[in-house]
């Protein structure tokens, strides 16, 4: 049964590691399609994929973050997720997943927050446990922000 106070959330896996964001950030999972290529961009913006008409930035979050230099694409799949950030160039980015992004319900009983602050990832906000299996939070503003230097940069 879930509260008031419970959220819906989505676990995405990814290359050595899981995020976890609020189900209303997802707008799609679509299949692995290999990317379009941005030049001179950096090593974990992987090019671009069509979606609905948009060419989305996709990105290897474990790159990102240094969690793996290789992205398993066996199975992969892609989550869409809207922009927090109001650019009408950016309205939506892409993450690459390994498999279908689990749906889960996040309660205050559930949650920890875990207080390593000090040693966070590159666009990571916090880590966490979710029923005591490890996620990272992301800071998708920080990462918007990221996608659109890198984007500026390649231009």
């Amino acid at each position: 049964m879930t509260t008031q106070r419970d959220i819906r959330g989505v676990l995405i896996t990814v290359t050595h590691g899981r995020l976890l964001l609020p189900n209303a950030s997802v707008a799609e999972v679509i299949t692995y399609s290999e990317p379009e290529a941005v030049e001179n961009a950096p090593e974990w913006l992987l090019g671009r994929v069509r979606w609905r008409g948009w060419r989305l930035p996709l990105l290897s979050f474990s790159r990102l973050a240094g969690w793996s230099e290789e992205d398993g694409h066996l199975g992969a799949k892609v989550a869409v997720l809207k922009a927090l950030g109001n650019n009408p160039k950016l309205p939506f980015f892409a993450i690459l997943s390994q498999g279908f992004p689990r749906l889960v319900t996040v309660s205050t009983t559930a949650l920890n927050e875990l207080h390593d602050m000090k040693q966070l990832p590159l666009g990571v906000h916090s880590r966490v446990t979710l029923n005591d299996d490890p996620a990272a939070v992301p800071d998708l503003m920080s990462v918007e922000l990221m996608i659109s230097k890198a984007l500026q940069q390649a231009a």
